[in-house]
């Protein structure tokens, strides 16, 4: 992998991540761009603690442009875009419209290729290498600035989702404090210390799954399941067999093995609703972003759980070490032509109801397998 950094004419950094060595990036961005100016702050809920980013420019955020408008492709025949040069492989680049800015954060995008109409499920297993070297990468240096305390590594796919740009892409937040739900498990993993004298509640849950019904696919150094309590109707935990803490801790054969797995776990997911394969898909039914198995985008989101590199004092005797680097893999979509709307119960006191059982899923998710 090769990384060259470079700025953007409003003076915000951008990446290149080429698969060769000897690639060479020295194009210009020539837009006529004023500084990028922000007003993100960071306000904490007195009754619930939890953290609310106010950020009111987002609100002037490029919104579903036309594909000859894309500000995520290549710079092509005088389109100017947020990318300079003509091509690319991986690129990431601070957001125009950040979440967080300055002390209270910082917010990435990530281009997984610069073809337009693909998907990531598209991608190569060399380029899903080069993706998840460019989140260990970023991972690693957004963990060193000073303002920062957990890395968010996602991706949201689909217009049922709230995507507003239909270019294969993902993001990375780097939060200024411990997100809510990070919190929660870091309590549950006290909690489950103390009352085990010192048992870690993720090798506990993983070996669970392991021996259980819900398993989707296993590798030598991979497994994914459907969770026990499962909150969406179709949903995938993807945990490394080996417990570490974040992206920076797998080792090689985990990273080789990796893309195989996870691009399996996509290309399932478009499978789920598609007819050919025994679902319930409507014929016409689409939504954003491509389908290797030739039918509509299944909409999801793929986000990676790392654990917090500020102090975890408050979590009674749980170290880094203790968390375990999982990617939560889900989708809105209940069944064909049917979302999964988080209404009074999920939204006014955050709980799920969920409309598919765990081992229905699960069984689903195997019978999708590719050939």
């Amino acid at each position: 992998m090769k990384k060259t950094s470079t700025r953007l004419a409003d003076g915000r950094e951008l990446i290149y991540y080429d698969q060769r060595d000897d690639t060479v990036r020295d194009a210009v961005d020539h837009r006529p761009l004023d500084a990028t100016a922000t007003t993100s702050e960071i306000r904490r809920d007195p009754l619930l603690g939890d953290a609310v980013a106010v950020a009111s420019h987002r609100q002037g955020r490029t919104y579903h442009p036309p594909a000859d408008q894309c500000p995520l492709c290549p710079t092509r025949e005088g389109r100017l875009s947020e990318i300079p040069d003509s091509s690319y492989d991986v690129v990431v680049f601070e957001n125009r419209f950040p979440s967080l800015a300055g002390d209270s954060g910082r917010c990435e995008v990530v281009c997984f290729t610069s073809d337009h109409d693909a998907s990531f499920a598209d991608l190569t297993e060399e380029q899903t290498r080069l993706v998840l070297d460019a989140w260990t990468d970023r991972t690693l240096e957004l963990s060193h600035l000073p303002s920062v305390e957990q890395v968010f590594c996602f991706e949201n796919r689909g217009e049922e989702i709230g995507v507003t740009l239909g270019h294969p892409h993902g993001q990375i937040y780097a939060y200024p404090f411990t997100t809510p739900r990070t919190a929660l498990m870091l309590r549950s993993l006290a909690t489950h210390k103390e009352a085990t004298g010192g048992e870690n509640l993720f090798d506990a849950v993983l070996a669970r799954e392991l021996a259980g019904e819900r398993v989707v696919l296993e590798g030598e150094h991979w497994v994914a399941f459907v969770p026990y309590a499962a909150h969406w109707p179709y949903e995938i935990h993807l945990y490394p067999k080996r417990r570490v803490p974040d992206l920076l801790g797998l080792d090689e054969a985990a990273r080789s093995e990796f893309p195989k797995v996870y691009l399996e776990l996509l290309r399932r997911f478009d499978r789920i609703f598609d007819e050919r394969t025994g679902g319930e898909r409507t014929v016409g039914e689409n939504s954003a972003g491509g389908n290797p198995t030739g039918g509509p985008a299944t909409p999801y989101i793929a986000a990676w759980h790392q654990a917090p590199f500020g102090a975890l004092d408050e979590f009674d005797g749980v170290t880094r070490d203790d968390f375990a680097l999982h990617l939560e893999l889900f989708t809105i979509r209940r069944t064909s032509g049917k979302l999964k709307f988080l209404a009074g119960s999920e939204s006014g006191m955050s709980v799920f109801i969920n409309d598919v059982p765990p081992e229905r899923a699960a069984e689903r998710l195997r019978e999708v397998a590719s050939q």
